[in-house]
């Protein structure tokens, strides 16, 4: 009855078993010699055992783990192949993890808000808070501060944008003077702070000042749509491949990108927008996540025929237009919908380029932070 059986003899047993192994696999390694006292104290551990006397079996355990590590050693850089292997197989699990359970997406934009935000810019004209705050809000809220004057009188000719390590954005202000290096994005830089060529600073002028606000990071399910279609209503992740108005406004040397929006309109249905509603099939549209747009509270406006200042959409680009989405594609807009380049500028999605359903902000600890509505 092996539960009854010592626990010195149990360990005695499976080292005997795994130094025979190991000796037989390295066997052509050893010289006579090496190879007789090897043997020996293999016999020597099988006959402790045999006897059950528990010193004698320690001592020769003891002397099989001297021998074999001396006579057979560990290859040269046994440690670091075991190291980059085991880096090796955590890395193909976190990319089968995210091809088909859970991926990581950062809103790239504000066409989301208020219920998802990209990355935003903050002025301020008051006294930016000391290190030990700026490090506890960038952990908590994503935030970082930028401080960067002018030294002399100089005019912004340029604005450049480059990527460190593929991870980190930084714009070049490019002046008169010479340049200015901010870390965050340009787009930011010019919408949110102002900073555009031709734009003249005084000696010791903010040229930014304040913080920036990472977009929210959430969690992307890839396993949901395995087992049911999409919903409307649902927060949806799609690929841009085929979207012509969208692939036409890229860099073909990105390749595909990654948009999130909120699926409006499901194959068959037809839609209409008349500000600040949105209709589906003649009724005005049901579900929590439209009402809360069309009611214009806690920073939603309602639905849009048009962006802000601009000309009508392409499509639902007056009340009276409808339109009724294909098979097998849905209609997406965004929640902020006077700021948002969705199906009313590019068109439908196709089934196909859907990839899961953006379902929960991980990232940064904000009042969104959790399951997305």
């Amino acid at each position: 009855m092996g539960f009854l059986t010592p626990r010195y003899l149990k360990e005695g047993r499976l080292l005997h078993e795994g130094a025979s192994k190991l000796l037989h696999r390295r066997r052509d390694l050893l010289s006579e010699s090496q190879l007789n006292e090897a043997e020996s104290t293999l016999s020597s551990l099988k006959n402790a055992l045999a006897s059950a006397d528990r010193d004698r079996i320690r001592d020769a355990s003891e002397s099989i783990e001297g021998s074999f590590s001396r006579l057979l050693p560990q290859p040269p850089h046994a440690s670091w192949a075991e190291n980059i292997e085991a880096i090796i197989v955590a890395v193909v699990l976190a990319i089968g993890f995210q091809a088909y359970f859970l991926k990581p997406f950062k809103i790239p934009t504000g066409s989301m808000q208020p219920t998802l935000f990209g990355m935003t810019g903050h002025t301020t004209d008051g006294a930016l808070p000391d290190p030990l705050t700026r490090a506890v809000e960038f952990v908590r809220l994503g935030r970082s501060y930028l401080d960067q004057k002018a030294g002399t009188r100089e005019q912004v000719l340029g604005l450049r944008e480059r990527t460190v390590l593929n991870f980190f954005t930084f714009t070049d202000v490019l002046t008169t003077s010479g340049s200015h290096s901010i870390f965050a994005p340009r787009d930011v830089i010019m919408r949110d702070f102002g900073v555009r060529p031709g734009r003249v600073y005084n000696p010791g002028e903010p040229i930014v000042r304040g913080y920036v606000q990472a977009g929210d990071q959430v969690f992307v399910d890839r396993m949901t749509y395995q087992f049911r279609n999409p919903e409307r209503g649902d927060v949806i992740v799609f690929r841009t491949t085929g979207i012509n108005r969208i692939e036409m406004n890229l860099d073909p040397s990105l390749g595909s990108q990654f948009y999130i929006k909120r699926l409006a309109g499901l194959p068959g249905q037809t839609l209409r927008i008349n500000p600040p509603g949105l209709f589906l099939d003649d009724a005005v549209a049901g579900g929590a996540p439209f009402a809360r747009v069309m009611s214009c509270e806690d920073g939603y406006r309602g639905y849009s025929n048009g962006s802000d200042g601009g000309p009508p959409f392409p499509y639902l680009g007056s009340p009276t237009e409808s339109f009724t989405v294909p098979a097998r594609s849905y209609f997406a807009l965004g929640d902020n919908s006077y700021n948002s380049s969705d199906s009313r500028y590019w068109g439908v999605v196709p089934e196909r380029n859907v990839i899961g359903r953006g379902f929960f902000v991980y990232w940064p600890f904000s009042s969104r932070w959790g399951f997305i509505r």
